[in-house]
């Protein structure tokens, strides 16, 4: 892929008007390359056959739930996941986020919204790391290493895929190793400006990111909390 529009999106949604209406938008923008399902069946085809770059997935679906879906889909993909839903509970977000998801839209919405949403996920997870990394595309944190254009976290015994958000947490903490960076700019950095609202989401994404590059993430030595202000990655190594 070497354009944004050239992204293939798959759209998931049980009412047949939605479907549509999301297409609409996105075909006015400019993107060209989009697929339809209406439950989670046609969905996990879709997934086979079209290969999506990016998936706007409905939590409540006639053959199950969204959350599921994307709990099995992580499990063999990590292909960036927006979800459109028509809850807005606090915790179903935190749930959709906490399961690794790239970002929650609760209808209805503005076609706007939808668009400003959609294309800063396809930024961020295929076109800024290369532009913005500087210095190196490895980060070492002790016996793991971060490999940012890959997306991975390898260590002797196996790697893990990071998801967008992930990385980009943790690149903007690398790019300011050993200091600490706030709550508010690291929301910034991974949502943009409409980053109003996220502070308990940022804490599941860290959470999420300990799992992943800390050998024990209840007691974490490389990404330390600084209570009331935000996080530091520590610079210096350490014998682990």
């Amino acid at each position: 892929m070497t354009d944004l529009y050239d992204s293939r999106v798959l759209i998931v949604d049980d009412h047949l008007q939605l479907r549509r209406m999301v297409t609409k938008i996105l075909e006015q923008q400019g993107f060209t390359c989009l697929e339809t399902a209406s439950c989670c069946r046609e969905a996990a085809e879709k997934l086979k056959t079209f290969r999506p770059d990016l998936l706007l997935l409905d939590v409540m679906l006639p053959d199950g739930d969204g959350f599921a879906f994307m709990k099995e889909l992580r499990e063999q993909s990590n292909i960036p996941v927006l979800f459109l839903s028509a809850k807005d509970e606090d915790q179903s977000r935190l749930t959709g986020l906490g399961l690794g998801a790239d970002d929650y839209i609760t209808k209805p919405f503005l076609p706007e919204e939808l668009i400003l949403r959609l294309t800063a996920v396809l930024k961020r997870t295929y076109f800024p790391l290369s532009a913005t990394t500087t210095g190196s595309d490895t980060l070492v944190l002790g016996n793991r290493t971060v490999n940012f254009e890959s997306g991975l976290a390898e260590w002797n015994e196996g790697s893990i895929a990071l998801t967008a958000k992930e990385l980009g947490l943790l690149k903007k903490l690398s790019e300011n190793r050993g200091k600490i960076v706030t709550f508010d700019s690291l929301c910034q950095a991974v949502w943009g400006d409409d980053y109003f609202g996220y502070e308990n989401t940022l804490m599941v994404h860290i959470r999420r990111l300990r799992a992943k590059i800390e050998d024990d993430p209840s007691h974490p030595v490389w990404l330390l909390t600084a209570r009331g202000l935000g996080y530091r990655l520590v610079s210096e190594k350490r014998n682990r």
